[in-house]
Formats: C-alpha cells, sequence, structure tokens
C-alpha cells in the first residue's frame, strides 16, 4: 500500500529535483478553475507528442490496465503514522508548511519525505504556535533545522526558509494567517484551491517552457489538495467535489514505477544518465518530458481503466496495484 502524499516507494531512484521553486520570468499567466487543471492535462499531451527523449508506449499501458482486471485498491492516508493530525485548522496549517518544503532531498541520502513530515509532527506536538503565520516568516535557515530536528544545512536550505517567508506573509496578508482560510476560500472545489494557491504563493507556481511552449504541473499544489482530502477522509476541510480533476503527482518516483513497467521509453542518453544517477537539469528537455509524460501516461491508464471496467479513478489510485 502507498499512501496518498508521500511518495511512492522507489524503484529506480534518480538525482533529479523535478520540482525546485523557481521564480517566475515575465508575465505569469494565472488561470481560472477548473482551467488550471486542463492546462495541466494539456499542456503535457502536448509535451507527451512531440518528446524526444521520453516515449509513451500506449500498449504497455493496456497490459498494465488488464492486469489490474478492475480491482482499483483502497489508498489510505498517513499509513506510517509520521503525519500531525488533530482534526482542525491545526492540521491545515502542518500540511500547507509541509507541502511548501515538500521537494528536492537530493543531495543529502539521509534526508527524505519522511523526515520532513515527522519533524514537522514533532515541533508542533511540542509547541502549537511553531507553524503560526508570524513565525514562518521569521524563521532562519538554522532555526529551520532545529524545528525538524536536523542535524546539518538541509538541501537548497535558503531557498526552503525563502519558501516560509513567503507563506506566513502571504497567509497573514490575505487569509488571516491560517491555511484553513485559504481552504475555505476554494468553496469545496480541489481545482479552485489549487488556482489560488498558485495566484498567491508564487513558490507552487509549477511552470516550465519547453520547446517555445508553457508546461503547468503544479505539482505540489497538488499535492496539498490530495493531502487534505486523505487526511480528513473526504470530509471538513478534505471535503472536494472535484477531487478527480487533479493529475498525478509528477515527482521522480512515479516516472520510476512507469519506467519499470515499460510505459515510459527512454532514449539511450537519458537512460545512462539515470542509471549512474546523474543530475537532470531542472527545466532541461529530458526533466520536463520525464514529468510532462508520466502525468501523460497516467492520464491514459485512468482513461483506459473508466473505459474497460466503467471506473471513475482518482489519479493516485491508478498505480499502487504494482507496488504490492
Amino acid at each position: 500500500a502507498v499512501t496518498v502524499c508521500a511518495p511512492y516507494p522507489q524503484i529506480l531512484p534518480t538525482r533529479h529535483c523535478p520540482d525546485r521553486p523557481r521564480l517566475p520570468r515575465g508575465l505569469i499567466l494565472f488561470l481560472f478553475a477548473p482551467a488550471a487543471m486542463e492546462a495541466v492535462r494539456a499542456s503535457a499531451a502536448w509535451v507527451a507528442s512531440r518528446s524526444s527523449h521520453v516515449k509513451v508506449d500506449m500498449l504497455e499501458i493496456e497490459k498494465a490496465v488488464d492486469k489490474i482486471q478492475g480491482n482499483v485498491p483502497k489508498v489510505e492516508w498517513d499509513f506510517e503514522g509520521i503525519h500531525y493530525f488533530d482534526n482542525g485548522p491545526l492540521t491545515v496549517q502542518y500540511l500547507f508548511v509541509l507541502d511548501a518544503l515538500n521537494f528536492c532531498f537530493w543531495p543529502d541520502k539521509d534526508l527524505t519525505y519522511d523526515n520532513l513530515a515527522s519533524g514537522l509532527k514533532l515541533a508542533l506536538e511540542k509547541d502549537k504556535s511553531a507553524l503560526d503565520a508570524d513565525r514562518l516568516k521569521n524563521y532562519t535557515g538554522p532555526q529551520l533545522r532545529e524545528l525538524l530536528n536536523w542535524p546539518r544545512p538541509l538541501p537548497i536550505e535558503e531557498e526552503r526558509v525563502r519558501l516560509l517567508h513567503e507563506v506566513g506573509l502571504e497567509l497573514e496578508r490575505s487569509f488571516g494567517g491560517e491555511a484553513a482560510n485559504l481552504v475555505k476560500s476554494a468553496g469545496n472545489s480541489a481545482a479552485s484551491l489549487i488556482e489560488l494557491i498558485t495566484r498567491h504563493f508564487p513558490g507552487f507556481r509549477d511552470h516550465s517552457l519547453y520547446k517555445g511552449h508553457q508546461v503547468f504541473l503544479y505539482k505540489r499544489a497538488q499535492i496539498f489538495v490530495a493531502d487534505l482530502w486523505g487526511a480528513f477522509k473526504g470530509e471538513n476541510y478534505g471535503e472536494f467535489y472535484d477531487i478527480k480533476s487533479i493529475t498525478i503527482f509528477a515527482d521522480y518516483i512515479v516516472p520510476a514505477v512507469l519506467r519499470e513497467l515499460g510505459i515510459l521509453k527512454y532514449e539511450s542518453n537519458l537512460c545512462c544518465s539515470i542509471d549512474s544517477n546523474s543530475e537532470i537539469v531542472p527545466g532541461s528537455e529530458e526533466e520536463v518530458e520525464i514529468r510532462a509524460c508520466s502525468v501523460h501516461a497516467v492520464e491514459k491508464m485512468r482513461e483506459l481503466i473508466n473505459k474497460k471496467f466503467g471506473k471513475q479513478v482518482r489519479a493516485s489510485e491508478s498505480l499502487p496495484l504494482f507496488f504490492e
């Protein structure tokens, strides 16, 4: 089994950091829900149709879907007990901060998502005000390490601190200091929440430029929605009438799984780079193709599951069977 929010079990690890936050350049196009999620699907399909280094094998998708035989497993949140949960606004605050920091753990081989999730959990259990907006906007690198109980500098520590400041400042300015108010503003729409997040918090704008075309992925904004839905079991702060509108989260684990299944095919040079554990440059054609083709492949899996078995599944339900 896997969780909705934690990274999938690693099969073919790579060293690229696909969603390293980057400041937007030039004019940012804000897409209104549900157009934001349609833009993710459309731009992923656009990349897949023009990809030079990565191909989606539709025959292997059919084989994978036939293997499922319509028996889509239930995906549970927090099966390892590493997350903070109090069934209230503090859980929402915790998840938003967690997902703001959830990127690029390389090259620290000992640091994982679990360390981040459990570190923030323990910090809240010791001090319920640890993630208050007025504190987030003032944390330093050493203070963040202390918060997480981590003994050495974090990967891209300055950027993580900048993102904490951004989250604290904007929550305080626009949402009364609480991520729960951000969620309420979305009116129980997953797509609207993603649009709000990417409008107000630049660090969540997961955009890339590929062959002159803008590509939208919104990985961590979508993870936040899925975390809410999973943690609150589709109720209260996790109630979204359009939860199936979100896509798979284009991280470095999903492509590894799809490659293992034969669904993603890499050209030889890219294979060598990944197999030798070399870094894939953020924003490069290879990185964008890996991520976008992963999203497109899982969308095709969802379509085929619906066509063959009459089941509409969330993107996060399309792959777990293959980890058992």
